[in-house]
């Protein structure tokens, strides 16, 4: 019964002593005191009696963020600048052994070249010179904390908070800046405007010049058609007439009208012609000599005339 009893509690005392380390954790073992070995993920057996785990660390990146801390700007302004840390653990033996508290450390160390960093900028270069500031304490932090097994991944300054006094001088420049910006935005807006005006004016000016050559053309067009349709009216009339006297002419012709016919109708076309408003007429001697012709023919009519009526 005692050596049951016996085993059992050896057993018991065994299962205590098997160790499974999580991912992302490393345990610093030491025996009889002394640094023995750093488990990483996985099962493993202490020593009963021997061996114990001193420390067990985190590998996952960690952040610290500090209080803010007072710093003196080169012009003597002071502020309080509060700090956030990135930083892993890279080497769980030195983090175990190589400081007391690593985190006061990291603060403490955080502050100090946060101050120094500071102490060389004024106001205006530690309000827009954020990303410089924290290159640098990332550098200095970075090489530091090495020896302890720590690697700072990044730094960021959280919060600038200046003194009042500062900050209301602050707002009372932007909202010097805002009025300034609000009234070249009005003047560049109405001198837009104003652009745009005068330019639709123009355009309008345009279109209207446009619009009345475009009249001008159509009317000069329509007076052009117009004559040209009058012309050719005209010139149709002078080939009607034509037509007509030359019918007239081939159908006396047919007819087997001699010449002495022929020269009367001439004399009736030069009448005709005459009009009563003509002032010199040439008459060829053709029809001269036809008109003297019915002179005597009409003289011999009225002697047989006035002898019958004796």
């Amino acid at each position: 019964m005692v050596i049951i009893i016996l085993l059992l509690i050896i057993l018991i005392v065994l299962s205590l002593r098997i160790k499974v380390v999580p991912q992302a954790n490393a345990y610093v073992v030491e025996r009889l005191g002394a640094y023995l070995d750093t488990w990483e993920t996985g099962v493993h057996f202490l020593v009963p009696f021997v061996d114990r785990i001193a420390r067990r660390v985190n590998l996952k990146e960690q952040v610290a963020d500090f209080p803010p801390q007072p710093v003196i700007t080169k012009d003597n302004v002071t502020m309080r600048i509060d700090s956030v840390v990135f930083f892993f653990i890279t080497d769980p033996k030195l983090y175990a052994y190589g400081i007391v508290n690593p985190m006061a450390a990291i603060e403490n160390l955080t502050a100090t070249t946060l101050r120094n960093i500071i102490g060389d900028l004024d106001l205006d270069q530690t309000l827009t010179s954020r990303e410089i500031i924290n290159t640098k304490m990332r550098e200095v932090l970075d090489k530091a904390t090495d020896p302890w097994g720590i690697k700072v991944t990044r730094v960021e300054l959280k919060n600038i908070i200046p003194p009042e006094a500062i900050q209301e001088a602050m707002e009372k420049q932007m909202k010097a800046e805002r009025e300034r910006r609000e009234s070249i935005l009005r003047a560049e807006g109405e001198k837009k405007s104003t652009i745009l005006v005068a330019e639709g004016k123009k355009e309008a000016a345009i279109l209207d010049a446009e619009a009345d050559k475009t009249t001008a053309i159509l009317h000069a067009e329509a007076e052009k058609q117009r004559q040209i349709e009058e012309a050719e009216g005209r010139a149709q009339a002078i080939r009607l007439v034509q037509q007509a006297n030359a019918d007239g002419i081939r159908m006396i012709r047919e007819a087997g009208a001699d010449e002495a016919v022929l020269k009367l109708k001439s004399l009736e076309a030069f009448t005709a012609a005459a009009d009563g408003k003509a002032t010199k007429i040439i008459i060829p001697s053709e029809i001269q000599n036809m008109a003297g012709l019915v002179e005597a023919v009409a003289e011999v009519a009225q002697t047989a005339k006035s002898e019958a009526e004796k």
